[in-house]
Parts: structure tokens; C-alpha cells; sequence
């Protein structure tokens, strides 16, 4: 959900009523913006009116901020297409869709090593994201917990998860929807993920789980899963509780089986339960459809589990939401036959490559620092060396000029100092694109440091002018400092004016 806001005429401050377009062949009355129109328009107009306002928005290809797959091939657009009017939740009336759905949960759950008989089926669902599946998973935590707590006669009403301050913010919808303590562990300059010792340390009796993270969205790094197993195994042991592990691969989960396999992060280590992962990212569908895998059937309690019958059959449900659509499900059975094993390391060896290319472009400018690491999700985060008369949010606006849309942020708790840029490498970012993209950077840069040297100079001359005889500079007001900078940007810009005006 979206929070709505009316918009507003820039000069009277009023909300605007209408929506105005160009004169139309169809239409010669404007359109209520906020309320539903009177009378029905042709199916030609709506559509030109809809598209011309659409024009306006970004270009998704160019959108380096989002993890967010924006390419499949025409094929795959055709089965969405086919698709797009059938309601997953009716499983009595699309089976094979369902079927589909069970073949995308097994193969998954096979990929990420889940300890799975051959006479068994994997445990896990399709979501319509992330968000979604580690609310399930969460969900079955606190249930596990509590129910765990109320055998040995102890109070469950003080439940927390610990996490490093990095995670995604539907960690933190989580914890508030639900009602549970989120205990993070504060980052550090140079160190942007969570430190395994320091979780382990906030965990108590009370801890649900523990989150680990395989993909930071600052800057990709892989948090280390495999010490935060071993160190937990061993507090365990030393307490007597059993403190378990999630891991939020929801970046990192369609990378690390294809470019690192013999990394320990997944359901190898015996305190991983359970794993979500994003389909619409690097799993490469568009959005939104998610995963979620359990390690085993008494990883999910049965009681979250709904069985209805009013479309057919006995179905059994465990969603956030009821109806939703078939297409992404079909969308990604598509990718995951039609590229196998090798076609999606072949895609990630090459967002890798492309990476690479762009932190060498980014380096070369002797202007960034790298934060991110070379090994991870295939992301460059950079900062501005030194404190110079500009940011990197003034740079970020610049490249919007040139269709980019490249985020800047600053870090979280205890690093909040830290403003960088961050560039997500998909695939359908080319190495071409990651030169013009250096080029682009590198324009900007020049261009703010002449307009940083220029306002220095224009600054100076002001402070000379209202410097006295005797050095004392006379205090004027902001609107005659103003009025005296824009004097000398008109004088500057007549002198470079040639020619007829």
C-alpha cells in the first residue's frame, strides 16, 4: 500500500481537481482526478490518457536502484499474458498451476541443500515477495516459540529476533505488526553488516531467531552464516535453549548456489530453519513473487496452516493474502527449466563481470571509495573521498539528467556519517551501459567542481565588496546577499552570450 497524496499547483498551493490533457479527438471535458467520472469515455481515450501520464515515470532499464528484474524473454511475456486472469488460490480449478507451484518449491529447496528424502516433497510456498515470506517464517518462529514457552510453564509474551541494524525494512514491519522486540546489532565505519559475536551476544530466552542476511541491501556483502551457527550451537549448548537461524537470501539466494557453492550458508548448517529467497530478483521474474522453504515439516507448526473447501477441494493455505496471481509462479517454473543450472551461473558470471567493469571505471576516477565488496550480490556502493563542496546526493540528482536513477543513502545506527551511491548490476545491464555510466559520473563531476569553483569565486568577490576600508565586513541581509549573487551570475552569463539573442 501506498499512502495517498494529492497533488498540488506549485503556485496556488491548491489541490488539483482535474487531469488535463491535450485536445482529444475523443473527449473535450477534463477528468476528475480524485473521483470517479460521470460518464464513460471510449476505451481510446482512457488508454491515451493513461499512457501519455505513464511517459513520464522513469525507465526501468535505467533504474539502478531497484534488485527488481525488469527483462524476460518475449516467450516468457507470452505465458504472463496467458496467464494473468487465473487466480493461484483456486487450486481445485488450475491443478497444474499448483503443480507448478510444488515444482518450484522442490527445486528450490534442492538448491538450497534441504535435507529431503527421496520419497519427499520439499515444505515452503510461493509468495508475492520477500516481505511476504518472512513474515510466514517469522510467524512460524514466534509460533514454535511460544508454544515451546507455554509447555515449560514460562511467560511468551516477550518475544524478539536479533538482527543487524542493515535488514531490510520488512524486518522491521514484522517486529511492530507482530509485536516483536527487534534487537539490532549497530554497525560500524567499514563494517556494514552484522557482527556474528555481537548477535550472539544480545541473544536470550527469549529470542525466536536469529536473522542472518545473504545480500545486504547497502552494499551485498554476504553476511557470515556459518560462524553465526557455530557460535550459537555453542550458547546453546552452554544455556540449554534452541535459538535458531533464518536467513534472508532475499538478493543473495539465486547467487551464492551458482558463483560460490562451497559457501556454508544454507541448510547445511543445522540451525538454518528456514530461508526466503526473491524470485522477482536475481531469481529474474518480474515482480512480485517470492519464496519461502522450511527445513523440515516441525519447522512449520500445523496450526498456521488454514484448510478451506468452499472452491472445490480441501486446500490447504499459509499466505498473508487470498487471491493473487498465476502468472509469476508460471514465470518462474519458465526460467528455472528453461535456463537450468548452467544458464543462471552463466547470467550471474556475467552481472559479475559487468561489476567489475563498473568498480574499475568508478576507481579510476581517483574521486570514490568502494565500500562494496567484490564477492556478494553484483553491486558497486561508493562514497566521495573527503568532504568536498558537494555529495553524493547532489551527484545522484545530476544523473537523473541523464536517465539514471542511482540511489543515495546514508548507512543506519552508528554509521549514519557514511553517504554513498549504490549501482545494481542486473542483468540486463550491459558493459556498454557500465561505460556510458562512468562517463556520465565523471561529466558530473566536472561540472560540480566548476560550479563549485565559480560560486567559491562569486563568494569571495561578495565578501570583498562588503568588506570597509578598515577590513570589517558589514552583515547584510539574506535577501541582499541573494540579490547581489544573482548580480553577478547575470554579468557572468552577458559575457558569454555571442551573437544574436
Amino acid at each position: 500500500m501506498v499512502v495517498s497524496v494529492a497533488a498540488t499547483d506549485s503556485d496556488t498551493a491548491q489541490p488539483v481537481q482535474y487531469s488535463t490533457f491535450f485536445a482529444s479527438r475523443y473527449v473535450r471535458d477534463p477528468l476528475p482526478r480524485f473521483r470517479m467520472p460521470e460518464q464513460s469515455i471510449p476505451r481510446e481515450a482512457a488508454y491515451q490518457i493513461i499512457n501519455d501520464e505513464l511517459m513520464l515515470d522513469g525507465n526501468p532499464r535505467l533504474n539502478l536502484a531497484s534488485f527488481v528484474t525488469t527483462w524476460m524473454e518475449p516467450e516468457c511475456d507470452k505465458l504472463i499474458m496467458d496467464s494473468v486472469n487465473k487466480n493461484y488460490v483456486d487450486m481445485d480449478e488450475y491443478p497444474v498451476t499448483t503443480e507448478l507451484q510444488n515444482r518450484c518449491v522442490n527445486m528450490i529447496a534442492h538448491l538450497f541443500n534441504a535435507p529431503i528424502k527421496e520419497d519427499e516433497t520439499a515444505i515452503g510456498v510461493g509468495t508475492v515477495g520477500s516481505s511476504e515470506a518472512i513474515m510466514l517464517a517469522g510467524l512460524a518462529f514466534k509460533r514454535k516459540w511460544q508454544n515451546k514457552r507455554k509447555e515449560q510453564g514460562k511467560p511468551c509474551d516477550k518475544p524478539n529476533i536479533v538482527t543487524g541494524a542493515n535488514v531490510q525494512v520488512c524486518w522491521e514491519k514484522f517486529a511492530r505488526y507482530f509485536e516483536v522486540e527487534l534487537k539490532e546489532v549497530k554497525l560500524s565505519e567499514g563494517y556494514y553488516v552484522m557482527d556474528p559475536v555481537k548477535a550472539v551476544e544480545m541473544v536470550d530466552e527469549n529470542t525466536i531467531c536469529v536473522a542472518a542476511i545473504l545480500g545486504s541491501t547497502l552494499t551485498g556483502e554476504f553476511e557470515d552464516v556459518k560462524l553465526l551457527n557455530n557460535l550459537l550451537t555453542e550458547k546453546n549448548k552452554e544455556t540449554g535453549w534452541d535459538v535458531p537461524i533464518h536467513v534472508d537470501a532475499a538478493s543473495g539466494g539465486f547467487i551464492a548456489p551458482f558463483l560460490y557453492p562451497e559457501l556454508e550458508w544454507d541448510f547445511r548448517l543445522p540451525l538454518v530453519k528456514s530461508i526466503n529467497v526473491s524470485g522477482h530478483k536475481y531469481g529474474l521474474v518480474y515482480p512480485g513473487v517470492g519464496w519461502v522453504i522450511w527445513r523440515s515439516k516441525e519447522d512449520l507448526p500445523e496450526e498456521l496452516i488454514f484448510h478451506i473447501n468452499y472452491l472445490g477441494t480441501d486446500q490447504p493455505t499459509f499466505t498473508l493474502n487470498f487471491s493473487k496471481g498465476s502468472s509469476q509462479i508460471i514465470a518462474q517454473y519458465y526460467q528455472l527449466i528453461r535456463l537450468g543450472f548452467e544458464g543462471y551461473k552463466n547470467i550471474m558470471q556475467n552481472c559479475m563481470e559487468n561489476t567489475a567493469i563498473l568498480r574499475e571505471g568508478i576507481e579510476a576516477t581517483g574521486r570514490f571509495e568502494i565500500l562494496s565488496k567484490e564477492a556478494g550480490v553484483p553491486l558497486v556502493a561508493f562514497s566521495l573521498k573527503g568532504s568536498g563542496r558537494y555529495t553524493v546526493f547532489d551527484i545522484s540528482e545530476h544523473l537523473r539528467r541523464f536517465g539514471w536513477i542511482v540511489p543515495a543513502y546514508t548507512m543506519p545506527a552508528n554509521a549514519e556519517h557514511v553517504a554513498v551511491l549504490r549501482v545494481v548490476i542486473r542483468e540486463d545491464f550491459s558493459r556498454s551501459l557500465a561505460e556510458r555510466l562512468v562517463s556520465d559520473i565523471v561529466k558530473i563531476l566536472h561540472e560540480l567542481d566548476a560550479h563549485s569553483a565559480q560560486v567559491l569565486k562569486i563568494s569571495s568577490a561578495i565578501a570583498k565588496q562588503q568588506s570597509g576600508d578598515d577590513g570589517v565586513v558589514t552583515k547584510k541581509s539574506v535577501l541582499e546577499t541573494e540579490r547581489e549573487i544573482f548580480a553577478c551570475w547575470r554579468d557572468q552569463v552577458k559575457k558569454k552570450q555571442t551573437g544574436i539573442c
